[in-house]
């Protein structure tokens, strides 16, 4: 296995790619959630691709425009389609023998997956999907907040804290008001996704990591139960805790092989 630089063309600028050769006949194409570059946060991504590549399954990585090495302006994930589409044809173009792709984002990636229908993949494994509008409060949906609160009041030592004056009981009746708030609605952004996947033919996994804000909204508010939804105990945002890691790693397997 080899690490591969390159470039490719979208709209007349040149993006950065990296290419992780395999033998395989299915590739996973990592798609970089926000402002992160193609290496992902601490790294992530190209361990992630170096250790599916040493599997068997050839992985690239791609800065879309305006991001890290690749020219041009960035427009946010909402106007990522061409650049999804142009780095998945230079894959099959410097890995000829890809048969099948599967689309890997995590965060706004993951939405932006979701929002153009695959954007040419034949499957999809999305980590964490954003689904917040502009503006919208980013806080713990009141579901997460009382699950916290009954894991609290069945630990003795919450109990004991609570009653010895140790627990802040401004910051109690402020949790405990926006615990009885009614479920959030879906967001206009996820009314969308949801649109986008319904146009999407390949299989779909979706994981979210147990402890992510952002996965715990979607968790509330996204209403179609039939998606294969996995959770990571234990897990933050970017899954980059050792356990999570090998869970991502296991669950991408499990998709580039079937």
């Amino acid at each position: 296995m080899s690490r591969l630089p390159l470039t490719f063309q979208c709209q007349g600028r040149t993006c950065a790619g990296t290419l992780d050769t395999a033998p395989g006949t299915t590739g996973l194409l990592i798609v970089s959630g926000g402002n992160e570059i193609r290496a992902g946060a601490f790294n992530g991504q190209a361990r992630l691709a170096a250790a599916i590549a040493a599997r068997g399954f050839p992985v690239m990585r791609f800065d879309r425009r305006g991001i890290g090495d690749s020219e041009g302006e960035n427009r946010g994930f909402r106007n990522a389609a061409k650049d999804i589409r142009a780095a998945l044809q230079a894959f099959r173009a410097i890995a000829p023998q890809v048969e099948r792709v599967i689309g890997h984002g995590n965060c706004d990636a993951a939405s932006a997956l979701m929002l153009f229908a695959g954007a040419g993949c034949d499957g999809l494994v999305l980590s964490n999907p954003w689904t917040f509008d502009d503006g919208q409060e980013q806080s713990l949906p009141a579901a997460s907040i009382r699950e916290r609160y009954r894991q609290k009041l069945g630990n003795p030592r919450e109990i004991a804290r609570l009653l010895g004056g140790g627990v802040d009981l401004r910051k109690l009746a402020s949790g405990l008001r926006r615990a009885a708030r009614p479920a959030p609605t879906a967001s206009s952004l996820g009314n969308e996704m949801r649109a986008g996947l319904d146009r999407f033919d390949g299989s779909v996994q979706i994981l979210l990591a147990e402890n992510d804000r952002t996965a715990q909204q979607f968790s509330a508010t996204w209403p179609d139960r039939r998606l294969a939804i996995a959770t990571c105990p234990n897990a933050n945002h970017a899954l980059g805790e050792a356990h999570a890691q090998a869970w991502l790693e296991a669950r991408l397997l499990e998709s580039l092989r079937n």
